[in-house]
């Protein structure tokens, strides 16, 4: 049977009153229902889709997508609770996340978001939550490399910084003097590890490094011109607040954006401002 809480390419085995029975390569079928059936599905078609359990605890596919699959960390809102626990929104409209009463580290509140991380039950089958993520997030066995872009999630803000999921994986940090634009808990985006320590520490940066990094912030700096008629109010002698503010660098990376792009002929200072040529 295909594993619930991932994305599983099945083959149309047949056609039922129901919708399609989906099977693997060992033949186990599972019904995708007719709300997700195109007119143009035919028997033997291969069909990428997502398998969870139902509200009656059966097996189903969904061509939809949620916003979180099993092994993966997620930023989802709780949208119910009962006595055995609480349910979360996790994208898909025909069933809610369940995150049992066990698996939460604090008291849930309808209408908040937590972050938490998708498994499948080794008893039920079935994908839950939990928002114990030591149990999943760990750092003992490093698989990402200095220099790599890295898909993250930020998971908890700390007087440092913000400590952040790196690939469903690991913990990383990003130090708040590393950060020019807004960041908030639940926020998924791009990062690039700047270093692993060797107790197994990952430090990360929002902004490419070295010469990547001044060439990106120089393109960036050349949008900025283009935004405001071809002007800004900035140069080497601009407090650092006020580049931080309005390009999102710091003091050190905007001059050498602007040095790279004096070079480069593409920009002039003059009276206080950098003017596009």
């Amino acid at each position: 049977m295909p594993t619930a809480g991932h994305y599983h390419t099945l083959r149309v085995n047949r056609i039922s009153d129901h919708g399609l029975y989906l099977a693997d390569e060992q033949g186990e079928e599972v019904l995708l229902p007719n709300r997700y059936v195109s007119m143009n599905d035919k028997p033997g078609d291969m069909l990428e889709v997502f398998v969870y359990h139902d509200s009656e605890n059966r097996p189903v596919a969904t061509t939809e997508r949620p916003l979180a699959a099993a092994g993966q960390a997620a930023f989802l809102e709780v949208v119910d609770k009962t006595i055995h626990g609480a349910f979360l929104d996790w994208g898909l409209p025909a069933k809610h996340l369940f995150l049992p009463n066990r698996n939460q580290q604090t008291r849930m509140e309808i209408g908040r978001r937590y972050v938490v991380f998708l498994y499948t039950d080794n008893l039920t089958g079935r994908v839950v939550a939990s928002t114990f993520l030591k149990g999943f997030v760990r750092n003992d066995e490093i698989t990402v490399a200095p220099g790599q872009q890295v898909d993250i999630l930020v998971a908890q803000e700390n007087p440092l910084g913000f400590r952040v999921i790196v690939e469903n994986r690991h913990w990383g940090m990003i130090y708040r003097n590393q950060i020019f634009r807004p960041v908030a808990v639940g926020d998924r985006m791009q990062a690039f590890v700047m270093r692993i320590t060797d107790d197994r520490r990952i430090d990360l940066s929002l902004q490419r490094q070295g010469y990547d990094e001044i060439r990106e912030a120089a393109e960036r700096l050349l949008g900025l011109l283009s935004e405001n008629g071809g002007t800004l109010p900035l140069c080497d002698d601009s407090d650092p607040e006020t580049v931080r503010s309005m390009t999102r660098m710091s003091k050190k990376t905007f001059k050498r954006s602007v040095g790279y792009l004096l070079k480069q002929g593409r920009i002039v200072m003059e009276n206080g401002s950098i003017r596009s040529k």
